[in-house]
């Protein structure tokens, strides 16, 4: 089912370097010397990171530039250690089932088919649809690929919750408060059925509020600085990037 395409140790060409550029308004937007940076970094990622496709799907150049640049983006001031622990994407061409078990507080086991367009595994390989990934250009505020890395993020302080491995210099306790009450006031928005800016899928739980800001935050920033500063704050503090500063220069 899946064929093994391992990245050669080549850099980017331009050509894709320039398409994938334009799948990311951030990075577009970023100066030249962050954007020189970026690239560096996702071609060590390339030679880091190893591409599955899945149903038949080729991770063509293009398609592993494009992966590559918006896995990067989050990571650009922290470095690549922070996704140490796994090495394999996997790459769908459309969406993808998987097969869920789990045990009620009653110890009834439930199994249930989903549907997904990203998921990351802990310990595994990160699994996403190419065409997930082309519909984002259409949806200002979506990047399933920034979304799936934010999980990673996560799980490096074990299960996923929304917090991930803070700088020395960062308050645990304010993190913990500040996203809590976000997650709960948006939650209780969601089952009010109020309307709001960021994806009602972040009432899920607090790991997908964290992941759905993480995407929003380099996507669509004014979002979420307007429905929650105080997580804008926190987010600029740990990705130590402020993307409304820099999209507001390209203006």
């Amino acid at each position: 089912m899946w064929k093994l395409f391992p990245f050669r140790r080549r850099q980017i060409a331009d050509g894709d370097w320039r398409r994938a550029l334009a799948q990311c308004a951030y990075a577009q937007a970023l100066p030249k010397v962050d954007r020189d940076r970026l690239r560096d970094l996702a071609n060590t990622f390339l030679a880091t990171k190893s591409f599955d496709g899945a149903a038949g799907f080729e991770p063509t150049p293009h398609v592993r530039t494009v992966i590559a640049l918006k896995a990067c983006v989050p990571i650009l001031n922290l470095g690549l250690n922070y996704y140490r622990g796994w090495s394999d994407i996997v790459v769908y061409p459309a969406d993808f089932r998987v097969h869920d078990e789990y045990v009620d507080p009653a110890g009834v086991v439930h199994r249930d088919t989903r549907e997904l367009c990203g998921q990351s595994l802990s310990q595994g390989p990160m699994v996403l649809s190419w065409d997930a990934i082309a519909a984002d250009r259409g949806a200002a505020d979506r990047d399933v690929v920034i979304h799936e890395c934010a999980h990673k993020l996560d799980i490096l302080n074990g299960a996923p919750n929304g917090f991930p491995p803070l700088h020395e210099h960062m308050s645990a306790r304010r993190w913990s408060r500040t996203f809590n009450d976000a997650y709960e006031q948006f939650a209780d928005a969601v089952d009010a059925d109020k309307p709001t800016e960021l994806d009602p899928y972040a009432a899920t739980d607090p790991a997908e509020f964290f992941a759905v800001a993480t995407e929003t935050y380099f996507s669509e920033p004014t979002i979420v600085e307007r429905e929650f500063p105080r997580v804008y704050a926190e987010l600029a503090d740990f990705f130590r990037q402020d993307p409304l500063t820099v999209l507001r220069a390209q203006t």
